[in-house]
Parts: structure tokens; C-alpha cells; sequence
């Protein structure tokens, strides 16, 4: 059987899961990226961030986003969810207690999800180098829709 998921059903697998694929557009062409985020129920984003890089030029450049989340269990089993939305740089202040927010977030889904409980970001997401600071950004969630497939033998 496959249909498609309500609103609560996609909200629950974006906060059950941490890596996604996140798409943007440059110049004409898009480009998908994995990334580690946090999505935020009471604000309706998702939080990540990145080192300084094509990705971050070009979201700043066009701000129109999509991020895929899926759990695939077998070919025909699985729930999918993409959203649309826009991207949001965070600075200073925002941006520190954001990626607290991230990271604590993080940390939460993996310790429900497989019983870890990591103590820092480099546990479970690229490392930033030392010497420059992140960049943390939001997707501001305007659109968000999924699939699942499930069938019983």
C-alpha cells in the first residue's frame, strides 16, 4: 500500500531523523548535498550548518531550498518527506544558540533512535575547521508533503 503521509506524519519523521539531503540551485543547475540538521517543532525549521563554501555562496544567492528525509527499510517498505522552504544565514548571538539548539536536538534523536548518547558534534556530524567559525542556518519551512510504501507479508 502507498499513500501519502498528514502533516503529523511528516513532522515525525523529520524529528526522528538528523541527516537529510539538502537541494539548491546554482546558477541553472540544482545540486543535492547530505547534511546533519535539526528540525525545530516549535519555530517549523530546520536548523544546520556548514564551513564557508559553494553550498552557503549559493543559498545565499538564491534562498529557495528543499531538504529529503527518508527511513527505507526495504524496496517495499519505506516513508519519505521533502520540503520546501527558504534559507536563512543566523549571526551572532542567533547563530550561537542555534547551534546549541542543533546540537542538543541532535543528540536527543540519536540517543532515541539507537541508544548513543554522543557529548560533541564531531561525534555525529563533519568537523568545522578551528580556525573559522560555523554558519549557521535555518529553512524556513513553506511547503512540506510525504509518501510511505508499506506492505505485509
Amino acid at each position: 500500500m502507498r499513500r501519502n503521509l498528514n502533516v503529523k506524519e511528516c513532522v515525525a519523521l523529520l524529528e526522528q531523523n538528523y541527516i537529510g539531503r539538502l537541494a539548491y540551485i546554482s546558477g541553472e543547475c540544482p545540486h543535492i548535498v547530505p547534511i546533519t540538521y535539526f528540525y525545530d517543532l516549535d519555530t517549523n525549521t530546520i536548523t544546520s550548518y556548514s564551513s564557508q563554501g559553494h553550498k552557503i555562496r549559493e543559498m545565499r544567492k538564491n534562498t529557495t531550498v528543499c531538504l529529503a528525509v527518508d527511513e527505507i527499510a526495504s524496496i517495499a517498505n519505506w516513508k519519505s518527506v521533502l520540503l520546501h522552504g527558504t534559507f536563512e544565514e543566523l549571526a551572532r548571538i542567533d547563530a550561537k544558540h542555534m547551534l546549541h539548539e542543533f546540537s542538543e536536538g541532535v543528540k536527543k534523536v540519536i540517543s532515541n533512535k539507537y541508544g548513543e548518547n554522543p557529548k560533541y558534534i564531531s561525534e555525529f556530524s563533519a568537523k568545522i575547521d578551528a580556525e573559522d567559525a560555523p554558519i549557521v542556518f535555518r529553512i524556513n519551512i513553506t511547503e512540506l508533503n510525504g509518501k510511505i510504501r508499506v506492505t505485509n507479508y
